[in-house]
């Protein structure tokens, strides 16, 4: 494909997954709107339908990741074919682990929700201990989080680095996924739980993807600037 095509389709992927991504967070904040643990698991079972459009939303954002990524790669792999292949491999990664962290434990929630009296049915302290786990605050901070952000920025720097977007739109990208590359590993550990959680965190990310998906859908991307380099 010609790097013109290559934009539109990342532009068209951008505001796609963007747009899934919002969807799927109602989805789920709507089915576990009650605070604790036995009546939240009851609220999902009620709203089992908006756990199963989950998953289906997750195998989207999982294609969404590896369109981006290649896409992606085509764009920026004449300024370094090096880099942008290590982009293109997080963002895969992104999407793999995203559908494996995800589905099962929406699947495990949907299962322990439904579980009825007979045989196969864990007792109150088995379920107690799975309710626990499948809705433990960590689970707000999916692995394949880290590797999507690694390779946004990645590529936002090639992006900067080949002046193939305005330079204030790359410089966003460059600051809001190096801000998640620095803070989901604490907050993954657990050593992180300050005011810069949650939303505040995403939105520097979430205003680049939409701006630059806008500039990819009219504008295109210039022709990367090679051997011309930034005064950082």
């Amino acid at each position: 494909m010609t790097r013109d095509t290559n934009a539109r389709i990342a532009g068209f992927t951008y505001l796609f997954y963007a747009a899934i991504g919002i969807c799927s967070e109602v989805l789920m904040h709507q089915a576990r709107g009650v605070d604790g643990g036995a009546a939240e698991l009851a609220r999902i079972g009620q709203y089992a339908t908006n756990i199963r459009l989950t998953i289906v939303i997750t195998l989207l954002e999982c294609l969404c990741a590896l369109v981006l990524g290649v896409t992606l790669y085509g764009i920026t792999r004449a300024e370094d074919h090096e880099l942008a292949m290590l982009g293109l491999v997080c963002r895969v990664a992104e999407g793999v682990l995203g559908s494996l962290n995800n589905i099962p434990a929406y699947l495990g929630l949907l299962w322990l929700a439904k579980a009825g009296v007979g045989t196969g049915v864990p007792d109150i302290p088995t379920s107690n201990a799975l309710r626990a786990f499948l809705l433990m605050p960590g689970t707000s901070v999916p692995l394949g989080a880290f590797f999507f952000a690694v390779g946004s920025l990645i590529f936002s720097y090639l992006l900067l680095r080949g002046r193939m977007v305005p330079v204030s739109i790359a410089w966003l990208g460059v600051f809001a996924f190096g801000l998640l590359v620095v803070v989901l590993p604490l907050q993954l550990a657990g050593f992180y739980t300050g005011p810069l959680t949650g939303y505040y965190l995403w939105l520097p990310a979430l205003v680049f993807q939409v701006v630059l998906a806008l500039w990819l859908l009219i504008k295109g991307v210039a022709t990367p600037s090679i051997g011309l380099r930034p005064s950082f």
